[in-house]
Formats: C-alpha cells, structure tokens, sequence
C-alpha cells in the first residue's frame, strides 16, 4: 500500500513539473506568484481605452480613440510589441461622468481582463483609484491630478497639474509672451470651470503666469461645469475691470470648446481687443460653423505637441497613421494626438520590458525610461510622474486656418507651492 502512495506520488510531480514546463515554454509570462498575466498571452496585449466622447455640453473627445487606433494599428503592422499583437479593444465611453468612469475601469480590468488602459481621457478620473490599486498601466493627458504621482499611471507629456513639491511647465506663459512682445507690465485674466480640474488649474497657471513676469489681475475657477452660462455678462464684466478698471492684456481660458465660444463671442461684443488664448481649439472641424470660426478667429491655442503645421518626420508618419486607419484624409485635431501619444508611450515602454511582459516588468521599464525628439519632446520617467516635459508652441487661428504664433520649444520648469 505505502508503495502505491509513492507510486501515485512520484507520478503526481512528474505530471506537476510537466505542466510547469509547458507553461514556461507557452510564451506566456507568469508574475511573481506563478499565474498568468492578466491580458497578456504568448501573442497578444489585450488594451483598453477610457474617454469623453459625449458630453452634456455636447464636447467630445471621440477621436482620441482614432489616435489611439492608429498608432496600435502601425505597431501591429511593423511586427508588434517584441513578437505580441495589440489587441485594442476601442474606447468607453464615460459620458464625462465620475460614476461611469469608474464604471468603465472596472469594467475594462474585471470583465474585459486588459493588461492596460491607453488612452484615458476626460476631465473627471474617479476610476483612477482602482486602476492603481489593480495595478493597470494607464496613460492618458496628464491634465487631472490623478496623473501626478501614482505608480501605473502616466501622463504622455507628464504631469501637467502637479502637486504641491512638483514643478510647473512654463510653455504657455512664455509662449505668450513671445506674442505679446514680452510679459513686463502686461496683465492677464484666467477663467475656469467650478470643477476639480478648473481649481488646479487656476491654481497651477496662477503661479505659471506670474513667474513669468505677468501680472495676474484675475484668476478664478467659477464657470458652471454642469451647464453652459447663457448669459456671460457676469463674467465678461469682471474680467474687462480686472486690471485696474481696465481691461487685462490677455485673457486665458482654461475651459472647453462650447464654453471657449461662449465667453470668446461675449468679449468680442464688449469690445475686447487684446490677446484671447485657450489649451483646447485646435480643431479644424471646429471651423465648419461660421458662429464657432468667427468666436475663435484670433484665438492663440496652446499645443503640448508638435503643430500640425509641422514638417518633421515624425509629424508626416503621424498624418498618414491617421489616414490610414480613417481611411481617408479627414481633419486632425488635438484628441487625435491625445489618444496617439498615449499608446505610443505605452507601446515604447512595453517594447522595452522585453519579451517577458508583466505588471513587474513594465514597471521596472518604466522607472528608467527616456527618448528624446518625440512628438512632444523628450520624455523621460519617473520624473514624468511629478512634472510636466515642458514642451509646447501656439497657434493662431487666422481666416479660417491655423498659424504657429509661438514654435514649438521646451522650457525649464518652476517649483509649484
């Protein structure tokens, strides 16, 4: 009897050493406790994708998800990610809502098994918790907090609202400057929404602005982000007083598309003619409405990437990824470039980790990685994780096309407090 036990026994681990074996041979990898890599198989990265692409305010942000696709698309085409296909499986949909994005997170790692969620764009990002606490690389457009000192999550130009110990971009502020002639005895008035993302950035550009040589005559995250104002008078009012009685040399508006137009035709009206200057119309569809060309015309964007305008290398591979998985020429704009540099980050990270892809592995990747001549300029990680790349340019909207007003440059950052 005790000799059949062993018998059995011996038998037991010859099948156990057999099936350990073959898992290690599968191509699969395993993390550090033996089990399979969630989303991860010997010939496939399964991704995923959170963004904004309705609204209330009727903004959308769906051709982040084009970006997205065209840049896994080409890597998929050149070979992969060290011999694995990206099996992207498109974007959800948060509706700009805290509940559903948390919903969509859950969703993409509970039920969809993703190895990474890329891209992630939208002004709310309650799902980020989760994701971290899963351990899901994330990377997406560094404008929330939420991208500022978490382990998996990434910024693809860094992170942008930094906490307090971090450091602040400066290429909006100097790029205005550059407009205006120089930021000695000019004032500026900066206007947010009443939400999260509008406090932080008051907050942060505050600061930016005024290391610059500005004078900040107002600053103030007051705007309803629940419901566009149908009168702006209020605010108009305020702004065209604040320096001094007077109106401010520029104003900046750290706000969306439907409120832009808004508060841009209703400072027009008043007589405003100094400088207007926004981070989020760059968009050439934009242009189709007279209503929408007339209340931008004029305006200064802010990029956080190379101008379309440009004629790099690196900017005609982008238009033609873009066209390809369109398939057609359609208009670029600034969600596209979003949802392509954050799967491009995601996939240089990846290719680094090598061929043995796991949560471990990626992370360690990541904690050394740098490039340099991107489309946002040189990158480099962790110092990502708590600070901006600090690179940018500003376009102008002239009769209808955009204009580079301010080249695409990188600038040293400041201390935030």
């Amino acid at each position: 009897m005790l000799r059949s036990i062993r018998t059995l026994a011996a038998a037991a681990m010859l099948l156990l050493a057999a099936a350990c074996n073959s898992a290690s041979t599968s191509g699969e990898p395993t993390g550090k406790d033996g089990a399979s890599v969630r989303g991860v198989s010997a010939d496939s990265i399964k991704v995923g994708g959170i963004v904004s692409m309705t609204t209330a305010s009727g903004y959308s942000k769906k051709d982040t998800d084009l970006g997205a696709r065209a840049r896994y698309e080409r890597a998929n085409a050149e070979g992969g990610v060290n011999g694995r296909k990206i099996n992207y499986l498109g974007a959800e949909d948060d509706g700009q809502d805290p509940a559903r994005n948390l919903a969509a997170a859950r969703k993409l790692v509970q039920q969809e098994k993703v190895f990474a969620v890329s891209p992630m764009s939208s002004v709310t990002f309650s799902g980020a918790d989760f994701l971290e606490q899963q351990r899901v690389p994330t990377f997406g457009w560094g404008t929330v907090p939420q991208f500022c000192g978490p382990k998996h999550i990434y910024g693809f130009g860094g992170c942008m609202v930094p906490m307090p110990g971090g450091t602040i971009t400066q290429s909006w502020p100097e790029g205005l400057a550059q407009v205006l002639g120089g930021a000695k005895g000019k004032s500026v008035a900066i206007l947010a929404n009443d939400n999260d993302a509008g406090t932080f950035a008051i907050r942060t550009y505050q600061q930016g602005f005024a290391a610059a040589g500005f004078q900040v005559s107002y600053a103030k995250a007051i705007v309803p982000a629940t419901s566009l104002p149908s009168d702006w008078s209020a605010y108009t009012k305020e702004i065209l007083r604040s320096n001094s009685g007077k109106a401010p040399d520029a104003v900046v508006s750290v706000m969306q598309t439907p409120y832009n137009i808004g508060l841009f035709t209703a400072l027009k009206r008043a007589g405003y003619r100094g400088v207007i200057t926004d981070p989020t119309d760059y968009d050439p569809g934009l242009l189709a409405k007279s209503a929408t060309r007339q209340a931008l015309d004029g305006v200064h964007v802010l990029l956080t990437f190379e101008p379309f305008e440009s004629g790099s290398e690196a900017m005609r591979r982008f238009k033609e990824d873009i066209r390809k998985a369109a398939g057609e020429d359609v208009p670029l704009n600034m969600h596209m470039m979003t949802g392509y540099m954050s799967a491009d980050l995601f996939l240089s990270i990846a290719e680094k980790a090598g061929k043995d892809l796991t949560v471990e592995s990626f992370q360690k990747a990541a904690g050394s990685f740098s490039d340099t001549g991107t489309l946002v300029g040189d990158r480099a990680l962790p110092k990502g994780q708590k600070e901006a790349f600090g690179c940018g340019a500003l376009v102008q909207l002239k009769n209808g096309t955009y204009e580079v007003s301010s080249p695409f440059k990188c600038y040293e950052p400041i201390p935030f407090r």
